[in-house]
């Protein structure tokens, strides 16, 4: 939506923040079930201008900010959209170049989500995506639907949604 020479940290635009906090406290008001909203936000002041205010409007709102180490996340950086195929041919080294944005931030995010206000911490280094899940869903007391993907499944699935968040621009 926004010209590639606009581009930047859409996180620093204030229309984006006040829209993610609007859609945020409609959906906490009206849907009766819990919300999960996958989102990395490192910037106190932001935090606090979303998930800050949804608080003080009286929804309870709970925060995960899931650690790996840096080599861990570069790992799964390069796992993204067609990542294996790519790590195949050039090499499990071969640069991010789609995922630019995200390496040069990485050291910032790993710092600050490390800081108190980001806590419930989640060290995921060693655990899978179903054990990450139990653990959010304990520590926020919700149930979960049991996992009955066998390993090819889940495989295919995981496969099948990031080729669909491969970008074309």
């Amino acid at each position: 939506m926004m010209p590639p020479r606009l581009r930047g940290d859409f996180q620093d635009l204030r229309a984006w923040r006040q829209g993610v906090y609007e859609v945020l406290d409609l959906a906490l008001a009206e849907h009766g079930g819990t919300v999960i909203v996958p989102m990395t936000v490192v910037e106190p002041d932001y935090f606090r201008e979303t998930v800050g205010r949804l608080r003080e409007r009286g929804h309870d709102v709970r925060h995960f900010a899931l650690l790996a180490g840096r080599e861990t996340v570069l790992r799964r950086l390069r796992e993204r959209g067609f990542g294996h195929a790519v790590g195949f041919i050039a090499g499990k080294d071969a640069p991010l170049r789609r995922e630019s944005f995200a390496v040069a931030k990485l050291d910032l995010c790993l710092e600050r989500l490390r800081e108190t206000e980001f806590a419930e911490h989640v060290w995921t280094d060693r655990l899978t995506i179903p054990q990450v899940a139990d653990h959010i869903a304990d520590s926020a007391g919700l149930t979960l639907t049991p996992n009955t993907d066998h390993a090819v499944r889940g495989y295919l699935r995981r496969a099948w949604i990031g080729v669909n968040h491969i970008r074309f621009d």
